[in-house]
């Protein structure tokens, strides 16, 4: 109630503003076109409600003839053409100051020249139409390629296009799989045998047949900056709508992630199999094989690609995790435990280090300060530990909950967490396992409302080590986007202050909201993060999932020393 009160607080303050300063006029300041961009949307189908293409319009005043260039195909990786959509799309516009379109945009049929007119802040006016065209798609990269036999990955350097395969063996006949920008193709054909012991070329061509792009395939081992990420080499990798995924009804999922070798596999905690995609493209492969296990709770990974599969258990019901390191291999129950917190388990876990080597195993209950913690050395789990954190108020259920995070697979390195806290959405650090310290605080107006933090992750990257604190909106429809936040934990002592604004922060990715006719959680609003490092060791992936904002998602950075 009390965040309720709040917005409409902020809607009153806001209908104020917005209603003083309606007759003022804003002189421009460019000589440019008033019509800013053109958004399309669906208006029927499975997509309906969904934007096809929010055009930025580079015009000018003299421009009358507005083309939308609607995507060929929609979703963009699949054989989905929108030809039969274009003759119902709603249009809407964003327009300069001042500037007006009459009649106003409503449902157009693209496949004809709507006339409109134009009036500019001046009062001058001039005719326009509006219509679209089906538009093929000019990306073409290449994202993956893989080498056999030996599934040699190749490190790809998408600014000088150049594949680096690294490597002493002999490449004079050998062959490869590629992962391609969607509908576009590639020559010479890399399932034929070519020779990579010198320089050898590929020519992308991207599915409007005209843009391309040549790429050098090289036999060498790249080399590394000297820690951590490079910056600038942030990249977003996809970002997929959770309703093609078979997703009707956003408040009876609470998604969560891991990753095995290429793939990122999502569950979406609802009692159905965990879906596997593939990293570099998000592309839908299939269902893992579950086995005997239930993923009515969450899902995890380690540093190594080992999966780790865990049920829903209320209190006096019993916990248990399965392990695997292969998407299409039957999980192997890891160990059980028979829960008397009288609350539920099961649905925020963590790996930290190696399942095979040394490793925490973390399970985070709800509505608790406490933390089950298992250690793992050389591939043999311990006894379960509970850790009760002092000082900190009790996280709530689904809609509030934390995920405890180990810091690395040695406890006296700590661990973090975060949660929703009457508006503060606070993130601790907890040397040692103890006496929690508050190092982050809401987001960057210094008033958490609307947000939960309680979805985190940790890892080492060339170096370094992160942490990704996942500030997810609970209203996106009121302007409250979800956010990744990627800080330099290296020194945990550095992190602190606001979220948006401390001097440990690295990066920041913002997620669109494409919750569409499906609506974003009403009840119970969760999401996860999920950092993961390549088996090379030169990427650094960070995943997302959210239920209030129907989107999955993912981002890569790299150590490449260009």
């Amino acid at each position: 109630m009390k965040k309720k009160i709040l917005y409409i607080g902020a809607c009153m303050a806001a209908a104020f503003v917005l209603g003083s300063c309606s007759e003022e006029f804003v002189e421009p300041t460019a000589q440019r076109s008033g019509i800013t961009s053109l958004a399309a949307y669906f208006t029927s189908g499975p997509n309906e409600g969904k934007v096809a293409i929010d055009w930025k319009v580079n015009g000018n005043e003299t421009t009358t003839d507005y083309v939308i260039p609607v995507p060929y195909y929609y979703p963009e990786e699949s054989n989905n053409t929108t030809e039969q959509y274009m003759s119902k799309m709603k249009i809407v516009a964003v327009l300069a100051n001042n500037c007006k379109i009459e009649p106003a945009l409503t449902v157009l049929d693209l496949t004809k020249k709507n006339q409109f007119t134009y009036t500019n802040p001046y009062g001058e006016q001039k005719q326009i139409t509006i219509s679209g065209q089906m538009t093929r798609s000019d990306k073409c990269a290449i994202h993956a390629f893989t080498v056999s036999p030996g599934d040699l990955t190749g490190i790809i350097d998408e600014d000088n296009k150049t594949i680096s395969i690294g490597t002493f063996d002999n490449l004079s006949a050998v062959t490869a799989e590629v992962t391609l920008s969607p509908h576009a193709t590639i020559s010479p054909d890399p399932s034929q045998a070519h020779d990579f012991n010198t320089p050898f070329h590929f020519t992308v061509t991207a599915d409007n047949g005209t843009s391309k792009a040549d790429y050098t395939i090289v036999k060498r081992v790249p080399q590394k900056i000297e820690n951590g990420y490079r910056p600038g080499s942030e990249k977003k990798l996809f970002e997929n709508d959770m309703t093609t995924l078979g997703v009707s009804n956003s408040n009876t999922i609470h998604p969560t992630l891991a990753s095995i070798g290429s793939f990122v596999i999502l569950n979406l905690g609802n009692g159905t199999t965990p879906q596997y995609f593939k990293k570099s493209t998000g592309t839908l492969v299939g269902q893992i094989n579950l086995g005997a296990a239930d993923a009515s709770g969450a899902i995890t990974s380690d540093v190594s690609g080992n999966m780790i599969i865990a049920n829903h258990a209320d209190n006096g019901q019993t916990l248990n995790i399965y392990r695997t390191s292969d998407v299409t291999q039957a999980p192997q129950l890891l160990l059980s435990y028979n829960n008397t917190l009288g609350v539920a388990v099961g649905d925020r876990i963590h790996v930290q280090g190696d399942l095979d080597g040394d490793a925490i195993i973390t399970v985070t209950p709800y509505s608790s300060t406490k933390a089950i913690r298992w250690t793992v050395q050389s591939g043999v789990v311990g006894a379960p530990q509970e850790i009760t954190f002092a000082g900190v108020n009790a996280w709530g259920a689904q809609d509030a909950s934390s995920k405890v995070v180990a810091r690395s697979a040695n406890t006296a390195d700590g661990c973090f967490f975060g949660y929703y806290d009457a508006g503060n959405c606070p993130t601790y650090y907890a040397p040692s396992w103890a006496a929690p310290q508050r190092i982050l605080t809401a987001n960057s107006a210094g008033n958490g409302w609307g947000y939960n933090t309680g979805a985190i992750d940790a890892r080492d990257f060339n170096g370094a080590r992160y942490l990704a604190v996942f500030e997810m909106g609970y209203w996106p429809g009121w302007g409250l986007p979800g956010t990744i936040y990627l800080f330099d934990a290296t020194n945990p002592t550095s992190v602190s202050g606001n979220i948006n604004t401390s001097s440990a922060l690295k990066s920041k990715f913002t997620m669109s909201d494409l919750y569409g006719t499906v609506g974003y959680a009403a009840g119970d609003r969760t999401g996860d993060v999920l950092v993961t490092p390549s088996e090379d060791g030169y990427f650094m992936y960070i995943f997302y999932a959210s239920n209030t904002h129907m989107s999955f998602g993912g981002y890569q950075v790299d150590c490449i020393k260009k």
